[in-house]
């Protein structure tokens, strides 16, 4: 019989074995924010919360309850942007990242002048400065 292990149980180790996938489950997070998958977001910075900081250390560090915190990032939650901002640009900081925000069109090959796409979508992702 395989033995088995939570979900909590496994990210935090594999966060406190390698800061690269530490980072990248950070970036990910902000980035599903960005492009509209609140859900989502919220479930991946839940779980980096969870394997990194935890939500009373976060608390007290951004002056929001940790209750309001879990909360904040539960399925039903709905985070103010003040909240979630202080909340990302600790994160941030703790982490050592600065990550900022670039656009770029479909198909643009990143050479001379950048022409729209004919859908007009673009998109959005969260880099390290």
């Amino acid at each position: 019989m395989a033995l088995t292990r939570s979900f909590d149980a496994l990210v935090r180790d594999h966060v406190a074995r390698d800061p690269a996938f530490a980072e990248a489950l950070l970036r990910e997070g902000i980035e599903a924010l960005l492009t509209g998958d609140l859900e989502t977001g919220k479930s991946i910075l839940r779980d980096y919360v969870k394997a990194t900081i935890g939500f009373e250390k976060l608390g007290r560090a951004t002056g929001t309850q940790a209750k309001s915190l879990i909360r904040m990032f539960g399925p039903r939650g709905n985070p103010q942007a003040r909240n979630l901002f202080s909340v990302l640009g600790y994160l941030q900081r703790r982490a050592g990242l600065k990550l900022r925000l670039t656009t770029s069109r479909p198909g643009a090959s990143g050479k001379g002048r950048s022409r729209p796409a004919r859908s007009g979508k673009r998109s959005t992702r969260a880099r390290a400065a």
